[in-house]
């Protein structure tokens, strides 16, 4: 080997290694929060999580003080969750079974790290799997395919608002409806759950008909311009029981709401 090829695959090593290393900084950088007495850590590998991580006490408080109105021990059902923010919380501090339902590659391996940072192992359990009202392969779609993103579409071409899904990555992954997960894989029966996965929240309540009947209470994210979104899952969730006890405005002169239904 000459000294010019040595010389070579030397710097190539150097700026390999280099470049390894500042992937792994990137990947591992960590923030801790704490919040009501509760203190988290979360991975932080970019602005968009940071973000997150920033505004858990200030974006959605309500959704805060639902968790905090939890009985203790209880089972949570967190669809869309994401990277476990509000997972990690439920266990933290209501000693709560936490089952994580988020289909995307992107945000599974940091939902994973979190729960293990968290020292949560044995109370949260993640499903990665799509949630909808019927049991088939179908395609994940998402206009946001970054660490932390949301903005997906599952076995449908619309989005939150009803309009046409703006796709930038897919791929095609398992879909069943909730009270078949129940069924399938002998997972327990949640007493409270969430549901934000922008867009077929009434898909989601319609595969969830057996499950609703039983349930203390559920926070839900709807657009109400979005009709067909509104009603039927209006229908759903009046029909097993639940009364809507109140609603909180997502984004300013928008039609996006948090909705808080309960069993009197």
């Amino acid at each position: 080997m000459s000294i010019f090829t040595k010389i070579k695959s030397s710097l190539i090593y150097r700026m390999e290694t280099l470049e390894q290393r500042i992937i792994n900084r990137l990947i591992n950088k960590k923030q801790r929060i704490k919040y009501n007495g509760i203190d988290m850590t979360f991975f932080a590998p970019n602005a968009l999580i940071r973000y997150r991580i920033r505004t858990f006490a200030m974006k959605e408080p309500e959704t805060l003080d639902w968790i905090d109105s939890f009985d203790n021990n209880a089972v949570v059902w967190d669809i869309g969750a994401n990277i476990g923010l509000y997972s990690i919380y439920a266990a933290k501090k209501k000693n709560a079974r936490v089952f994580a339902f988020e289909p995307s590659v992107f945000n599974l391996e940091f939902l994973a790290k979190n729960i293990h940072a968290n020292q949560l192992q044995e109370k949260v359990v993640i499903f990665p799997l799509a949630l909808s009202n019927i049991t088939n392969f179908n395609l994940f779609k998402m206009n946001n395919p970054v660490w932390g993103g949301a903005l997906s579409a599952f076995g449908v071409d619309f989005d939150q608002y009803g309009e046409n899904f703006n796709t930038s990555f897919e791929y095609s992954i398992l879909g069943l409806s909730a009270d078949n997960a129940i069924g399938t894989f002998n997972i327990l029966s949640p007493d409270y759950i969430k549901i934000d996965v922008d867009g077929i929240e009434h898909l989601i309540l319609e595969g969830a008909s057996h499950i609703l009947k039983t349930v203390k209470s559920v926070l839900v994210e709807i657009d109400e311009s979005f009709i067909e979104q509104s009603k039927q899952s209006e229908k759903y969730l009046l029909d097993a029981g639940l009364t809507l006890s109140e609603k909180h405005i997502l984004l300013e002169n928008s039609s996006q709401y948090n909705q808080l239904w309960i069993r009197d």
